[in-house]
């Protein structure tokens, strides 16, 4: 140990007794190395930055999102748009182009290569022809880690950073690094994002006369930019790279003279965002998860669940309606959503009729805002009411009712027709929307079971019972369509929630991956919300074409010849917004139209003359050529015959007309229909009206009774009530 140390000490001072002589016998060339080495230090090494910051994992890159198919969608980037791919995905030719016009030597020269210097200054100073003589290496260098000043002292720093950089990396690794950090015009660094740009599609995809075209591009990406203001000159540099090429032998004379000839593809100039709304709904979910930074230079690759065919169908559908509406509807907006309800992937969203529309607000995005359903949501009530007991063929008196408000005015809703029906059965009353026996199915289960019935399919928005009255099952609360496709997606799926999904997976720069989405095998892997008999019998309710002609006809826009979609429509009070929801077990299509501004719509709006003939479209795009998909009856789902003017079992003592319906097993209808001795109005022969106590006498009849305790006389006669003149818009 002593040895070692008295060694060390030797070794020392045959190092510096040297350097002390020499600094005695020559103070002033001492003191002039030691200045020089300092301004050195100072003006050149002190803010060298590493070489090691050229790698992909220390370089900001943009994040990209696709569609389900691989299609991109949009790029997220803060000042460069910058995607690294491996060299194995640049395509040769586009190496060798770029060797040949930027750097012919790369491979055989070092760092800096003394005879492209000398070339290049002899070129400058004898032929007044400025030539670059920095290597590949210098540029890369010089791109990614220092200004681009023309002084000495970052000339000098270049070439020690590329010593630097070549004793690390390989030549390969240096080439990889200039083709995906290299600026190819505008925002673009690198070449795959100069290859989305110019050419709309990947770096592997490109041809040999593209990519001839990007190579030239680096030496002054704004003169030969071909969307710049004189396009030709980036074709005379393309030509110059193809003829480098080819004399150089990485190409033959015929190849040359062939993507010489070639006619390139440009993408066209537009704003680069595929699905607006739905790309920055994705952007803020991944802001949300991972921070800004990370999504604007932590280079992800984001694939979503959207189909982009799908998408821009829809968006189509959307524009198209809306563009041909009367302008006396006052109808500036629309909107759409398509979603597969088994694994809850969205397929396609549809913010407003254009998202660049300022005139309209199209950047807002209506599938999530918050706006009343109208009679859309009733549904859910249906629901709740037969899994409380109620069927399908539970009756409901369709007549003038007034329901008590707590200190208010008592709440008289009218049919969207101004008519009423007398006895209708549910199945008639939610098949044609009717808002009265909505309202008295509200009633029967009260505000507090709807509101746990909606929240357990979907509805984040109805909380405190208290706030809401009876107009909850006309749309009286707001919701937001992507709630709304939810809670469909519960019926379709058979009363299994799954919840929506927008992205399949991401995965980091490093191709890591951060999250990947495994959809369910079965929709009854997600969670039970409804009984499955519930759930069939309001699909098969949405789907019954007969049922519902009574307001809508029999070849409305609700209706998809030769298929079996279950659909409901909706219109809000004040006649502001316009709904359609319709689904198969396999898809789920809602859609929207009015005014973003909550202007009321004028003329006769209601969901079959606005946001239905949106959805016909979208859904028979969807189903066109594909086998009729049934809903599958539950074994515990019986039919039976019924009277079809009172829901009552028939039997030997009451004959009626019949039909069938779908009833969960044990939970069979009761018989309604009653005969009683009792008080009725000597002029009418009817039930006298609330309050009327004279002009009385008793009467044998047929009395029935709704779910709230209403009768009604099955024998008396019935002069129809006057129309209202103020319609409830809930259909």
């Amino acid at each position: 140990m002593k040895k070692a140390k008295k060694e060390k000490e030797t070794s020392l001072k045959k190092i510096l007794l040297p350097l002390r002589k020499f600094f005695f016998q020559r103070p002033f060339l001492g003191i002039f190395i030691i200045v020089l080495s300092s301004l050195f230090y100072f003006f050149i090494l002190r803010d060298l930055p590493l070489p090691t910051r050229l790698s992909s994992s220390s370089t900001p890159q943009s994040s990209q999102i696709f569609d389900r198919n691989g299609k991109l969608l949009y790029t997220i980037f803060d000042k460069k748009n910058q995607t690294f791919i491996p060299l194995s995905q640049i395509p040769q030719n586009l190496q060798n182009a770029t060797i040949a016009i930027e750097d012919k030597g790369f491979y055989q020269h070092g760092a800096v290569d003394i005879r492209g210097i000398a070339r290049a200054f002899v070129s400058t100073v004898f032929h007044q022809q400025i030539q670059g003589g920095s290597t590949l290496t210098q540029q890369l260098v010089k791109n990614s880690l220092l200004t681009q000043e023309q002084t000495i002292p970052r000339k000098v720093k270049e070439i020690i950073l590329a010593f630097a950089t070549e004793l690390i990396y390989s030549k390969k690794q240096i080439l990889e690094m200039y083709l995906n950090q290299t600026p190819y015009g505008g925002t673009a660094y690198g070449v795959e994002a100069a290859s989305e740009l110019y050419f709309g599609k990947p770096a592997k995809n490109l041809d040999l006369a593209e990519s001839a075209l990007l190579a030239g591009l680096p030496q002054s990406p704004t003169q030969y930019s071909p969307f710049g203001s004189h396009p030709e000159e980036g074709r005379d540099r393309q030509i110059e790279v193809l003829k480098a090429m080819q004399e150089q032998g990485y190409i033959s004379k015929d190849q040359e003279q062939k993507a010489m000839k070639e006619t390139l593809d440009y993408k066209r100039i537009s704003n680069s965002i595929q699905a607006p709304h739905f790309v920055l709904y994705i952007k803020d979910l991944l802001t949300q998860k991972y921070g800004d930074k990370v999504v604007e230079e932590g280079g992800l690759k984001v694939t979503t669940t959207l189909d982009l065919d799908l998408q821009n169908a829809a968006q189509a559908s959307v524009a198209a309606e809306i563009n041909d509406l009367p302008k006396y509807y006052r109808v500036s907006n629309g909107a759409a959503m398509v979603v597969q309800p088994g694994t809850g992937e969205i397929l396609a969203m549809v913010g407003s009729k254009d998202y660049f529309d300022s005139s309209i607000d199209g950047n807002v995005n209506v599938p999530l805002s918050l706006r009343q359903p109208g009679s859309s949501i009733k549904p859910i009530n249906y629901a709740a009411g037969i899994a409380n007991g109620y069927t399908a063929a539970t009756p409901f008196i369709d007549e003038p009712t007034c329901f008590p408000n707590q200190g208010g005015k008592d709440y008289c809703p009218v049919n969207y027709d101004g008519k009423f029906h007398g006895v209708v059965e549910m199945r008639t009353a939610l098949a044609n929307s009717f808002n009265i026996p909505a309202v008295k199915m509200l009633k029967a289960n009260g505000i507090s079971t709807m509101i746990a019935t909606a929240s357990a399919m979907g509805i984040s928005t109805f909380t405190h019972p208290e706030k809401y009255g009876l107009s909850l099952t006309l749309g009286g609360a707001e919701v937001s369509m992507y709630e709304m496709m939810e809670v469909y997606s519960d019926f379709a799926n058979q009363g299994y929630r799954i919840p929506l999904q927008p992205i399949l997976k991401v995965t980091d720069k490093n191709g890591k991956t951060l999250e990947n989405y495994t959809p369910p095998a079965s929709p009854i892997m997600g969670k039970k919300v409804l009984p499955e008999g519930v759930a069939y019998i309001i699909s098969n309710i949405l789907s019954d074409n007969n049922a519902r002609a009574l307001e809508f006809g029999e070849h409305s826009s609700l209706y998809i010849p030769g298929q079996t979609v279950a659909v409901k429509t909706g219109t809000t009070n004040d006649i502001k917004d316009n709904w359609t929801f319709g689904y198969t077990p396999s898809y789920v299509v809602g859609t929207w139209v009015g005014n973003n501004d909550n202007s009321p719509m004028s003329g006769l709006v209601s969901g079959i003359t606005g946001a239905a003939p949106i959805w016909h479209d979208i859904m028979s795009y969807i189903l066109e050529n594909k086998p009729v998909q049934p809903f599958d009856r539950p074994s515990n789902i019986v039919q039976k015959s019924v009277c079809s003017d009172t829901g009552a079992l028939p039997d030997a003592n009451n004959k009626c007309p019949t039909r069938m319906e779908y009833f969960i097993k044990g939970k069979e209808p009761v018989n309604y229909v009653s005969q009683k001795n009792t008080w009725v109005d000597k002029n009418t022969q009817d039930l006298p009206a609330k309050g009327q106590t004279d002009n009385l006498e008793l009467k044998d009849v047929t009395l029935l009774t709704d779910p709230v305790g209403d009768q009604y006389c099955l024998s008396c006669p019935h002069p129809s009530p006057s129309p209202s003149p103020s319609p409830t818009p809930a259909h």
